[in-house]
């Protein structure tokens, strides 16, 4: 089983769009994908539940009081960590995780928690002598503006691999209210969204062949 962390303990910095869309991106892979919910308010729970009939499944798994098993036939899991971490609770995550997927927001205040939260990650044994793997995210970027130049300029300085930028549009949060994501849509208008995801799921795919 190949597991993903999703962790950042910045509040609204897109975790539960990024989990809720890898599951279903590893499901269309044909894998048997589980998804985690650390979070109190079980958004990733209500996902799940919300999937219509049609789309590959996903199987939701409520740890918002304590990490429990896995079903032994998941193949991907991933894991979608709360708002505001404990480093213990941090430490508990990484030890199920092979990834580590840090989003973060053209922000200033979300800059400034990225940089101490990936400074705690180096501290970690398991990162420190690379057994776990880090990816940084931009998300909900728009392209050419101030702020995401300020991103630009702020994920060059990070030791850490920046995978990605997603960018900020409607389509997600359309997609997340129908327990849907891009990856389940066939309009040929996403195609260029599901694109940007494909850098990430090939560093992860790299991590599952030991790279």
């Amino acid at each position: 089983m190949l597991s993903v962390l999703v962790c950042n303990p910045k509040g609204g910095c897109g975790k539960t769009t990024i989990a809720t869309n890898l599951a279903a991106a590893f499901a269309h892979m044909g894998f048997v994908t589980a998804l985690a919910d650390c979070d109190r308010q079980k958004s990733a729970c209500h996902w799940v539940a919300r999937r219509p009939s049609g789309v590959p499944d996903v199987t939701g798994l409520d740890w918002t009081k304590e990490v429990t098993g896995v079903p032994d036939a998941i193949e991907r899991l991933v894991i979608d960590a709360p708002a505001a971490i404990r480093r213990r609770d941090v430490r508990e995550l990484i030890a199920e995780a092979n990834v580590i997927v840090v989003p973060v927001l053209p922000s200033s205040f979300d800059e400034a928690t990225s940089r101490k939260f990936l400074a705690v990650l180096d501290k970690l044994k398991p990162i420190r002598n690379n057994k776990r793997a880090v990816a940084v995210v931009g998300n909900r970027v728009r392209a050419r503006t101030a702020a995401a130049g300020q991103l630009d300029e702020f994920l060059a300085t990070l030791r850490h691999d920046v995978v990605t930028r997603l960018r900020d549009t409607q389509a997600y949060p359309a997609a997340a209210a129908a327990g849907t994501s891009v990856f389940d849509m066939t309009a040929r208008r996403f195609e260029p969204l599901i694109a940007e995801w494909q850098p990430l799921l090939r560093f992860i795919v790299d991590q599952a062949r030991g790279r």
